[in-house]
């Protein structure tokens, strides 16, 4: 799905973005809700779960409400927060083992809009995509797609300042852990 955002472009430089785990909500330009059959909390049985998409004016936040917990990840220019991105975040999220990788791609500017406009085509014909468009420039965006597999739940992200010739890449997964901390992963 690719929508044009109906705001001015807040977070002007890649590296004005920060990341946070956990907190609110924050007001959305768009929200993408996608349903999936996932594990029950004790790792069996099945019940529904939700993942939002969401664009802010500030860049993204995912909420994954499932299985044992939820999870809220955001990454956006965020008041009192000034460091840089993590490379990598390793924790556990309420019975879920979270990962997060971020790199920020310095691109000449003609492959910066080749680049952009392969990403926003890429996310708007994915099942399970929400691409948002600044005013003003059709390479300024941030981009996102999910995919849910039976006990992991994984999204990528990207966010483009061409104005630096900088995209910000992102990847996140939550893979639900059995009981007493034994993984379940296949």
């Amino acid at each position: 799905m690719l929508t044009t955002l109906q705001t001015s472009y807040t977070d002007t430089r890649a590296g004005d973005l920060a990341w946070r785990l956990g907190g609110e909500p924050l007001p959305a330009l768009a929200v993408r809700e996608l349903s999936f059959d996932g594990p029950g909390p004790d790792g069996g049985g099945r019940t529904g779960a939700t993942l939002q998409l969401r664009l802010l004016g500030a860049s993204h936040q995912v909420v994954l409400a499932a299985g044992p917990g939820d999870c809220l990840e955001t990454v956006a220019c965020l008041p009192g927060r000034r460091t840089p991105l993590p490379a990598r975040v390793a924790e556990r999220v309420a019975g879920w083992e979270y990962e997060f990788a971020a790199r920020i791609e310095a691109l000449p500017a003609h492959t910066f809009a080749a680049r952009a406009q392969e990403l926003l085509a890429l996310v708007a014909e994915h099942p399970r995509g929400l691409a948002g468009i600044f005013p003003g420039d059709p390479c300024a965006f941030t981009a996102m797609v999910a995919q849910c597999e039976e006990h992991r739940v994984l999204w990528r992200t990207w966010h483009a300042y061409p104005q630096e010739g900088r995209l910000v890449c992102t990847r996140s997964s939550l893979v639900l852990q059995g009981p007493a901390g034994s993984g379940t992963h296949d």
